[in-house]
């Protein structure tokens, strides 16, 4: 038998469901006001919420703009709004928030959607792009129970609302595109960008966009990288989400769907990407000027490089240095076969087991088997016991099983080479290759490291001569030359020496080493030691041998001291870093070239001629011959003794550059001149980075000469009209009777 309500009873019943439903949403509000106010855990306040504490990393960008690489925990740089391609923006709104211009931070509608999808077992979520956002900038902590689960849950519904009272859209989607992780070490859409694509977030065309909005489904699900069939079809449920939301056409769809992903992936390490070298030398050099400038965060806590977003302009000119890695990577592969070679028969390695043990001692395993506590006999054995190993080679990393021992043998006979190229007017240096594999070598060679300069180092001692009056053209009988007065007498030996007399011009054009010698003993070494220093070698000692480049000089510095010939007789000291930003743009430091006059300029133009002497019929002639870079561009080669160091020194009116190539260790080095000589080690390179300079109109690199002081010289550099002269006051002071 059926119970009948009576009127007064349902009223009575409806009046309780009433007060339920009204209870529950009061006692909703106040949960949701309680939690505004910080009661069940603090809340992000609103200047947590305009300055979110997000690891961005320091860029460091070249004289055009490009990056050059960055430095980070977390790989992630920003972009406005304006420079994120609209394919972007549509494909994230189409598969995340198709209702993101509509709602206010929660999307009631599409949330109720979503919980009844998930009670009949169709499991989707329900965040919006806001709500995800909030979730970005204030992450949850790990292993949350269900209650704080929960809790966490609303407090970013209300950051969420927060963040849509106090931002536009435009401001929002930006700030979420900045914030999220794309894997690969590639944090915001301009790193993945430059990480997946090499481009910048405005060039993404639709399915390079389709392919990085898809992977916020599951960064490593839908990894192109990684599963590049799945990342595709991903790639391709976006964009046909796009066209259901209207913002692409069924044909224009078709049409991508079919394109291959095309990625270009560069990783995002610092052993990878250009001008490693640089980009490490660079930031020491960063942090001691913020050392000891002072330069401290408006809080008064020091910058943090890799995650305080800093801006950093270099003058580094990205095609220069693409071009200079290059080129030493196209001849360094050709010139240690030929190294290897040139031993073949022979042991590289007699009588140098002291060189190895040294080797042995600076080696990383070495360190860490001491510092583990290992004895000596327990390290030796490790260094004789084969265990697996990755060398570099240059065909790539190569894994193999090998003994450690022989492993520090391969790369005592491993060549290195480094090169730096600047303008001489202003100092900007343009190219940086410090060394051949940054990964597995991290020691910079072009600023860090010096070695013995060789040859390159006559320069200095013929303009010190040409100052006192000597011509290019003066005579001098080429034979062995004594030099007293300065401790021992010094009696240089020369190899490939031209007998007779020889000009200056010529004597330089082939490094020959009695002329220096001689012109050395009449102007004496304290005038080229001094001279060498103001044009920015330090520490050179006032010894005869100097004429010959007995001491050692870094890449950087020879470089900036033959800009001086370059630049009409100024020493400029060259500079790479220009200014330092904060993220917002507020300049922390910069700088500015300081030219300095060190010769005169009809010094510098006549040793720009005898320079140029060397590459049209001397030393550096292969330049021309056998390289066919016909250009006027002057040059000096140098090689040390036992061939252990190559080098090369390069000068056009608009670029200096110096090269240098050795082994590691000076016991090890070419068995004959011809092949260890700085024409053959170091020249070649040069010659592959110049042609692919002047090869690219865009760099305005011209093939014109050195300007030619206004007032004319009164030294006189043409030969013929030299003789004539000499011919001239001979006759004079025959019939004057002297």
């Amino acid at each position: 038998m059926k119970t009948q309500l009576l009127p007064n009873d349902i009223k009575r019943y409806n009046f309780l469901i009433w007060k339920i439903v009204v209870g529950g949403i009061a006692l909703f509000a106040i949960f949701i006001s309680l939690l505004g106010l910080g009661i069940f855990g603090p809340l992000p306040s609103f200047r947590d919420i305009e300055h979110p504490k997000s690891n961005q990393a320091s860029e460091i960008i070249a004289e055009d703009g490009r990056p050059l690489g960055t430095y980070f925990v977390q790989n992630r740089s920003n972009v406005t709004y304006k420079e994120i391609s609209p394919n972007v923006i549509n494909g994230l709104i189409a598969t995340e928030d198709v209702r993101f211009k509509e709602h206010s931070g929660i999307d009631f509608k599409r949330t109720f959607t979503i919980i009844f999808y998930n009670l009949i077992g169709k499991k989707q979520g329900a965040s919006t792009i806001t709500q995800q956002l909030a979730k970005n900038l204030f992450p949850r902590e790990s292993n949350l129970n269900f209650f704080t689960l929960v809790l966490t849950k609303f407090k970013e519904w209300i950051v969420a609302v927060k963040l849509e009272r106090n931002y536009t859209k435009e401001e929002i989607i930006t700030m979420y595109l900045n914030t999220v992780d794309f894997g690969n070490q590639a944090y915001g859409i301009k790193a993945a960008a430059r990480v997946y694509f090499n481009t910048t977030p405005d060039k993404l065309t639709l399915t390079e966009a389709s392919t990085l909005v898809g992977m916020q489904k599951g960064i490593t699900m839908y990894s192109p990288t990684r599963h590049p069939e799945r990342s595709k079809t991903r790639r391709n449920t976006v964009m046909a989400m796009m066209v259901k939301s209207q913002m692409i056409t069924e044909p224009e769809f078709n049409v991508e769907k079919e394109k291959p992903l095309d990625l270009r992936f560069n990783a995002a390490t610092v052993n990878d990407g250009v001008a490693p070298y640089f980009r490490s030398v660079l930031k020491n050099d960063i942090k001691s000027i913020f050392q000891e400038q002072a330069i401290l965060k408006p809080d008064g806590t020091s910058y943090d490089l890799d995650r305080d977003g800093l801006k950093i302009y270099t003058t580094i000119n990205y095609d220069m240095q693409v071009y200079a890695e290059e080129a030493q990577k196209e001849y360094m592969k050709v010139l240690q076969a030929e190294f290897i070679k040139s031993w073949r028969g022979k042991n590289p390695f007699k009588d140098k087991e002291l060189q190895i043990e040294q080797g042995i001692k600076r080696s990383d395993r070495y360190k860490e088997l001491q510092s583990a506590g290992k004895s000596d006999a327990e390290i030796k054995k490790d260094f004789n016991t084969p265990t697996e190993l990755t060398i570099f080679t240059w065909k790539g990393n190569l894994d193999t099983l090998m003994k450690p021992i022989d492993s520090v043998r391969y790369y005592k006979m491993l060549l290195r080479n480094a090169m730096m190229t600047m303008d001489p007017q202003n100092g900007y240096v343009k190219a940086w290759v410090g060394g051949i594999n940054f990964e597995h070598f991290k020691y910079d060679q072009v600023k860090m490291g010096t070695r013995q300069v060789g040859s390159t180092a006559k320069p200095f001692t013929y303009a010190v001569a040409i100052e006192n009056g000597y011509s290019p053209c003066y005579t001098v009988p080429n034979v062995p030359v004594t030099i007293e007065g300065y401790g021992d007498p010094y009696t240089p030996r020369s190899s490939g020496t031209i007998p007779g007399s020889l000009t200056l011009q010529k004597a330089l054009a082939y490094s020959q080493n009695y002329i220096a010698a001689f012109l050395m003993k009449q102007v004496g070494p304290v005038k080229v030691a001094n001279l060498a220093t103001k044009m920015g070698i330090p520490n050179v000692p006032a010894y005869p041998s100097i004429c010959l480049g007995s001491f050692d000089s870094s890449i950087f510095n020879m470089v900036g001291a033959y800009g001086a010939f370059a630049n009409k007789g100024y020493y400029t000291q060259p500079i790479y870093l220009l200014r330092i930003e904060d993220r917002n743009g507020v300049v922390l430091f910069q700088q500015k070239a300081i030219p300095k006059p060190v010769m005169s300029e009809e010094v510098a133009y006549i040793m720009t001629r005898m320079l140029r002497g060397v590459i049209t019929n001397g030393t550096g002639s292969r330049l021309n011959y056998k390289y066919k870079v016909n250009a006027p561009i002057g040059g000096k080669t140098g090689t040390t003794q036992n061939n252990s160091d190559g080098w090369f020194m390069a000068i056009t009116p608009q670029l200096v550059t110096g090269i240098w190539t050795g082994c590691e260790d000076r016991a090890f080095h070419f068995i004959s001149t011809g092949q260890g000589e700085g024409a053959n080690t170091a020249l070649p390179i040069f010659a592959g980075f110049i042609k692919r300079v002047y090869a690219n109109p865009s760099l305005k690199i011209e093939k014109k000469d050195f300007d030619a002081p206004k007032n004319g010289t009164s030294i006189v550099f043409d030969c013929n009209q030299y003789q004539k002269q000499e011919e001239g006051t001979t006759e004079l002071d025959e019939k004057l009777g002297f």
